[in-house]
């Protein structure tokens, strides 16, 4: 990832740390972690409409409300991993390696000799 991301998310969590409700460290975790729901039921909440799948609500969202959604996902759950841990900017770029090189090999393969539920999910 990018410096410059991780530098402004580690501006939001500087300020959230500084003028959240006090608690807890396990529970700012807790709570930064949670927050990743809450995110994704946003996104969800903008497919239903672009969808319409609401027929009372119709057609009340775009494309761009859920890539926008979507990146509120991606920045809550870099924050969370930021809170969790000091050395969240490694760990992610670690994890993100890790995923592509099963997918697609560093050997060449093209990622096709990878089966089962491991294709349908790649996080595992």
């Amino acid at each position: 990832m990018q410096d410059e991301a991780w530098n402004r998310v580690e501006r939001l969590r500087t300020w959230l740390d500084e003028n959240a409700v006090p608690a807890s460290d396990s529970d700012v975790r807790l709570l930064r972690v949670l927050k990743i729901g809450e995110e994704f039921g946003e996104v969800a909440e903008a497919l239903h409409g672009v969808m319409g799948a609401n027929p009372r609500k119709g057609a009340s969202h775009t494309w761009d409300d859920v890539n926008k959604e979507l990146c509120d996902v991606i920045v809550t759950g870099m924050v969370a991993l930021a809170s969790c841990t000091p050395d969240a900017r490694k760990l992610l770029d670690e994890r993100l390696r890790h995923l592509v090189d099963r997918v697609l090999p560093p050997s060449g393969g093209t990622g096709a000799d990878v089966v089962g539920e491991h294709m349908a999910d790649p996080a595992h």
